[in-house]
């Protein structure tokens, strides 16, 4: 998720790290803070690869900054893994967040539908927090109100969510 948005966000813009970590924070939200210790060692790692090239620029008052760019191998690794993403991407709702960010980068709306059916068809299973044995109770058979709101909830985001992939996947022509 992390790779995804560092390519994602650089591929509207070079950054350096302190601008790309503000903007990778809001994105990936309190659950899953962005350290220094895991977004520099993600930035080498992507460079190495030659996905992404670093400049130096002088800094405005103090040290140079080194200011990050996709290469061209960087772009099309962004729109191979949004064209492609692995299923955690489509399950794990920050992950999920992450590809639909940057899906507009991904330019043929047939493969984006695609990309959203996999989501929608993912939301249409029958699921629950809470179960009785295998079967998923729903907001109705729970007594504890705590509980009951957690499921509520999850159903209106749901409900809000199928709405709009629908919506969005007839409206690429899927």
């Amino acid at each position: 998720m992390l790779e995804l948005a560092v390519l994602g966000f650089l591929y509207d813009s070079p950054l350096h790290g302190y601008e790309l970590r503000k903007r990778i924070t809001p994105l990936t939200g309190h659950v899953r803070p962005v350290a220094e210790s895991t977004l520099y060692p993600a930035i080498k790692r992507l460079e190495k690869a030659g996905l992404l090239a670093r400049t130096t620029q002088p800094g405005s008052v103090a040290a140079p900054r080194h200011v990050l760019s996709l290469t061209e191998e960087g772009r099309q690794e962004l729109r191979r893994r949004l064209a492609e993403p692995v299923q955690r991407d489509i399950t794990d709702e920050n992950r999920w967040f992450t590809v639909l960010a940057f899906l507009r980068h991904l330019e043929d709306a047939p493969a984006q539908a695609a990309v959203l059916r996999r989501r929608l068809a993912f939301l249409e299973e029958p699921a629950s927090f809470f179960y009785d044995g295998d079967r998923p109770l729903g907001a109705e058979e729970l007594d504890d109100p705590f509980r009951r709101g957690v499921l509520i909830v999850a159903r209106a985001t749901s409900r809000a969510e199928l709405s709009w992939l629908r919506e969005t996947i007839a409206s690429l022509g899927g």
